[in-house]
């Protein structure tokens, strides 16, 4: 059996294909969101209608895939921070939002930091004018909680 053309380690290794992957992620997790058609059917539509060659199809896959399966752990994890229910959140927001937690969750190999710029850069591209600061701050607050070891060392 060939190996996945896109799984070459070059081409995962690379920011430019997982900040891709991130925006591919939040689009299609918006659409689950509106539409709550299923994630499969999602990812095919996406993969079928969009260029993914400069895209980390794995992380893609990853998280489309990992935060529909933990929403529930997720929604719950964040809303302590929230000033608002979830229910109230933007829906580019919320999406945002939890890929911002499930990577501080599961994704311990991308640090905290890149976790919360990342998310940060989401929300300037595709949230409302000021999401970003909003973002910001909760992945802010969620961070030392989430992955404590990695935010103590870090502020000494």
């Amino acid at each position: 059996m060939q190996p996945a053309k896109h799984m070459t380690h070059q081409h995962i290794s690379k920011p430019s294909a997982r900040r891709r992957a991130r925006q591919m992620a939040l689009q299609a997790l918006y659409q689950w969101h509106i539409s709550h058609n299923s994630i499969g059917d999602i990812e095919s539509q996406f993969c079928a209608n969009n260029n993914m060659e400069k895209v980390d199809t794995p992380y893609f896959h990853v998280l489309l895939h990992g935060i529909p399966s933990q929403v529930t752990q997720l929604d719950e994890t964040m809303q302590p921070v929230l000033d608002r229910p979830l229910t109230q959140l933007d829906p580019v927001e919320l999406a945002t939002l939890r890929i911002g937690c499930y990577e501080l969750l599961h994704q311990k190999d991308v640090p905290y930091r890149v976790v919360i710029n990342e998310a940060i850069e989401l929300a300037k591209r595709f949230g409302a004018q000021d999401s970003h600061r909003y973002i910001n701050g909760i992945l802010d607050k969620l961070a030392p909680q989430l992955r404590q070891e990695e935010v103590r060392t870090q502020k000494q």
